[in-house]
C-alpha cells in the first residue's frame, strides 16, 4: 500500500494546485517512483489511497495504466484518515493474511525489500517497520551542550 492521501503541506505552494503524489523527482512522480520501486520486488498489486485532489491522482493512474502494476484506490475523498485509519479502511483491499507492505509516497529509498520481508517472516513479526532516526535542531543542541558538559544528551 502506498500511502498518498496526505495534503503536503510541506511541499507548499505546490500542493495548493496539486497532490504530493504527483510531484516530480527527475521527471517521475513520486507515486510512479513508488510504484516501480515495489515492481523490483515482485510487488504488482498495490492499493493507493487518495484525498487531496484525488482526481489528479486517479488520473495519473489511469494515464498510465498503473506503470504496468495493478493499482486499486482506496477512496478517502470525503475525509482524509491519517495513517492507521487509512490502512483501516483499505484492509479489505489487502491481501487476506499474507504480509503487505506500506509505504508513505514521499519515501524514496534503495533498501532491499526482499531482505526486509525475509526478516520479518523469519521472526514471525506481526509488524515489522523500518525508520531511520530523524535528527532535529532540538536533539543536535543537546548534543553539542552534552559535549560542552562531557557527558551523553
Amino acid at each position: 500500500m502506498i500511502f498518498s492521501a496526505g495534503l503536503g503541506t510541506r511541499f507548499k505552494p505546490w500542493t495548493d494546485h496539486h497532490p504530493k503524489a504527483l510531484a516530480q523527482v527527475n521527471g517521475k512522480s513520486l507515486l510512479q517512483r513508488n510504484v516501480e520501486y515495489l515492481q523490483q520486488y515482485g510487488i504488482t498489486d498495490v492499493v493507493v489511497n487518495v484525498h487531496h485532489f484525488a482526481d489528479q491522482i486517479i488520473s495519473a493512474i489511469n494515464d498510465n495504466k498503473g506503470w504496468g502494476s495493478n493499482i486499486t484506490i482506496s477512496d478517502e475523498t470525503d475525509i482524509v484518515l491519517e495513517t492507521g485509519g487509512g490502512l483501516l479502511k483499505a484492509k479489505e483491499l489487502l491481501s487476506g493474511n499474507e504480509p503487505f507492505v506500506t509505504i508513505n509516497v514521499d519515501i524514496l529509498t534503495n533498501l532491499n525489500l526482499n531482505k526486509l520481508i525475509d526478516f520479518h517472516k523469519k521472526e514471525k513479526a506481526l509488524i515489522t517497520e523500518l525508520r531511520k532516526a530523524k535528527e532535529t535542531l532540538e536533539a543536535l543542541k543537546a548534543e553539542e551542550k552534552a559535549a560542552e558538559r562531557g557527558g551523553d544528551a
